[in-house]
């Protein structure tokens, strides 16, 4: 078993920055190691099989979603996945953020018109589009104002799609694309993207609930579930220590 699986996605982004390993190497051997663990999930009877999901934010969305390559990977190995405030790194958020459905915007895109990934910044951005939502669900939550999500070495030069198209709720109306400066900008709003209200900036508590109720839709799950649970995830987060 490679060990480049037992490390975290902070240790596998400094190796692949130093070029000690590259990214195909990455996701080699955490394909062979998801090969290995299906084979014995589908050994078991059915009725005993566990449900696989993958979870991930910020840096540990890019090596969540790191070994599958695509969303179709992720639709056949797993039973659902949640990315949380994905990184410029995240090679496969960005691929379907290309690939997006016409009309939809960078900074919460439509794809494949919903069929299996969703995009959200809020919980009800979670019910667009207005079509079937199949199994298994792939949820990624980012916000227009996360800079963590879009810092990019392309905006020293490149007016990005978010800035173009219709914006974010969250984004000033007053921000412009300026060469160089905005790059800096958004990499400074980088040091204090979590000192913000929940919903905001790289700040998401509340909303994975919401995220993995949809998800995963528990039996015998309700509305008011979520909510209490909300609660309990905020003042617990609230109270964490340093």
């Amino acid at each position: 078993m490679s060990e480049l699986i037992r490390k975290t996605a902070a240790e596998l982004s400094g190796l692949m920055a130093e070029g000690a390993v590259s990214a195909r190497e990455v996701a080699s051997a955490h394909l062979d190691r998801i090969e290995a663990v299906d084979a014995k999930v589908r050994a078991l009877p059915e009725a005993q099989r566990p449900k696989i999901v993958v979870f991930g934010e910020s840096l540990g969305s890019f090596g969540g979603e790191a070994p599958f390559l695509s969303p179709n990977n992720i639709i056949a190995r797993t039973d659902g996945a949640l990315f949380s405030g994905p990184t410029f790194q995240n090679t496969l958020r960005d691929s379907v953020t290309a690939d997006r459905d016409p009309g939809s915007p960078e900074w919460l895109p439509i794809f494949d018109d919903g069929a299996n990934v969703r995009f959200a910044a809020r919980p009800d951005n979670l019910d667009r589009p207005n079509s079937p939502w199949g199994q298994p669900r792939i949820a990624y939550l980012q916000h227009a104002s996360d800079p963590i999500a879009w810092f990019n070495p392309d905006l020293l030069f490149s007016q990005p799609d978010w800035l173009r198209e219709p914006r974010g709720y969250d984004v000033s109306p007053d921000m412009n694309w300026i060469p160089v400066v905005t790059f800096l900008q958004v990499s400074a709003d980088m040091a204090v993207a979590v000192d913000v209200p929940d919903g905001n900036g790289h700040r998401y508590v509340k909303d994975v609930v919401n995220a993995w109720a949809a998800v995963m839709q528990p039996p015998g799950w309700t509305p008011e579930k979520t909510e209490r649970l909300r609660g309990r995830v905020t003042q617990d987060y609230s109270h964490a220590p340093d």
